[in-house]
């Protein structure tokens, strides 16, 4: 079922012949960008890609057809995103899992158990290590959103304003959607430092300096310790910046399986760029998410 169809994306044409005429106006193709419930019977394929990419080489650990399934089985929560019609693959999309609801499913199990796994090696993610470990008190809401990588950020304002309705007609019929806390799991890239630069800030390690830019959203931390990574970081949802600030805890994880594919051709394709692609975790108190969905709306903000 279609919910609505209010966002058009304006490109160059890739396919436009070059004209020597100084006049001639550039060539622009308008895509529409149309949400629906989730549906069992058009978005299982789509819905398998884009969990597989968002959990990037771990997804192999997870049992993602599992998590699919409980994504569809809440047709009324969540949206995804198309621009071929109701039965085409979707190109993004975004939900919320109950982790207090689907405690014994296998599949949520094991996500959960990796998350606890990955953040406890970053201090910042210790407030989300501990409330994963005692989910029976808290009611953790587990937001799950990926989308193709030339579909724009701008889509993201519209799909949680419909999370946000969705949960509190649910919460209105009675369903167990009275979050306490939301998780927002996602990804970030990690700018990677040579050798020779790392010497080079070696002697400085003591002074510390954060700079945040909006318009790249990129945080850039100078003369950092973090042995091969470096100071920067790129967000592949722009929002996840925004979302941020309004956080009760945020960081970053490296993948389990980033040692055994570090020879593949796509990861040296990633060292070549300078970056290595990491996990992300945001916690938000429920209370806050309205606030946060306000900013990530402002205009610009994605």
């Amino acid at each position: 079922m279609s919910k609505r169809k209010d966002l058009e994306e304006e490109a160059e044409d890739p396919y436009a012949e070059e004209s020597s005429s100084s006049e001639e106006e550039e060539q622009v193709q308008t895509i529409d960008f149309e949400w629906f419930d989730p549906q069992p019977e058009n978005d299982v394929r789509g819905l398998n890609i884009l969990c597989t990419q968002l959990f990037d080489i771990d997804a192999q650990l997870f049992d993602v057809k599992g998590l699919v399934d409980l994504i569809l089985s809440q047709p009324t929560l969540g949206s995804t995103v198309k621009v071929d019609g109701n039965e085409s693959d979707p190109c993004a999309f975004l939900t919320v899992l109950s982790l207090q609801e689907h405690k014994d499913n296998v599949a949520i199990k094991g996500l959960v158990d990796y998350l606890i796994a990955q953040a406890s090696h970053n201090l910042s993610l210790a407030p989300i290590t501990e409330l994963l470990k005692s989910p029976s008190a808290d009611h953790v809401g587990l937001i799950l959103q990926e989308r193709l990588l030339n579909v724009p950020g701008e889509i993201s304002p519209p799909m949680y304003n419909l999370l946000i309705e969705e949960i509190g007609y649910a919460v209105e019929d009675g369903e167990p959607y009275t979050f306490s806390h939301y998780l927002i799991l996602s990804k970030t890239c990690q700018e990677l430092v040579s050798e020779f630069a790392r010497e080079a800030i070696r002697p400085a390690k003591k002074a510390r300096k954060l700079e945040i830019n909006d318009n790249e959203s990129s945080v850039t931390e100078t003369n950092g310790k973090d042995g091969k990574l470096g100071s920067s970081v790129d967000y592949f949802h722009p929002e996840d910046e925004v979302f941020q600030k309004h956080a009760l805890a945020y960081g970053s994880f490296s993948y389990q399986k980033e040692s055994e594919v570090a020879d593949t051709e796509m990861r040296r394709a990633f060292r070549e760029m300078g970056i290595k692609p990491q996990g992300h975790l945001i916690l938000i108190e429920a209370t806050n998410l309205p606030a946060a969905y306000q900013a990530v709306s402002m205009p610009g903000a994605v």
